[in-house]
């Protein structure tokens, strides 16, 4: 997937689960399936897994290279990337990791930050995207904590497909 296709997901993800969001009631915000993540947790959950991304985008490449070395390997498709984080959600059978583990349950006040700041960092990840070269998006690698080292340009599909995710379970589910 090209850089200009990958943008195009990234920004067509978020739009969808923004505005389904913000159509959302607010009452619902704060709660959830019973043992399941609040509506608000769900959102908070997208951000704290971009936030991190954008902040590794913005760091030098040949930095990032000596922390988790290059790809040894040709970058998956999409449909691959899809299909290997479904097999691992399901090896980890419902497993939260470090960063989402005991998340506070933000409160309605808290929706419009949040929702802005998803878009925000979407934006930006759009940006990053668009002026990253095409021989780091496939070189540099990234850590992921649930499907390993990653190519850069895999992780950013990744991200398009995480927000994909998360919004049918809402609109399955809450």
């Amino acid at each position: 997937m090209d850089k200009e296709a990958i943008v195009d997901l990234i920004e067509e993800k978020n739009s969808e689960l923004i505005s389904w969001l913000e159509k959302h009631p607010d009452e619902s915000w704060t709660s959830g399936p019973e043992g399941k993540w609040t509506t608000g947790q769900q959102a908070l959950h997208l951000l704290q897994s971009i936030k991190p991304l954008n902040n590794a985008l913005s760091m030098p490449k040949y930095l990032l290279r000596f922390k988790f070395g290059k790809a040894n390997r040709p970058v998956r498709d999409y449909d691959a990337i899809v299909k290997r984080y479904q097999e691992r959600l399901q090896d980890a059978k419902g497993k939260t990791f470090k960063g989402s583990q005991n998340m506070k349950v933000p409160t309605l006040a808290d929706k419009n930050y949040i929702l802005n700041r998803l878009q925000t960092e979407s934006k930006k990840l759009q940006y990053k995207t668009k002026k990253i070269s095409d021989k780091n998006l496939d070189t540099v690698i990234l850590p992921h904590p649930l499907m390993g080292k990653m190519p850069v340009r895999e992780i950013i599909m990744w991200t398009a497909h995480h927000v994909e995710h998360h919004a049918k379970t809402l609109k399955e589910k809450y």
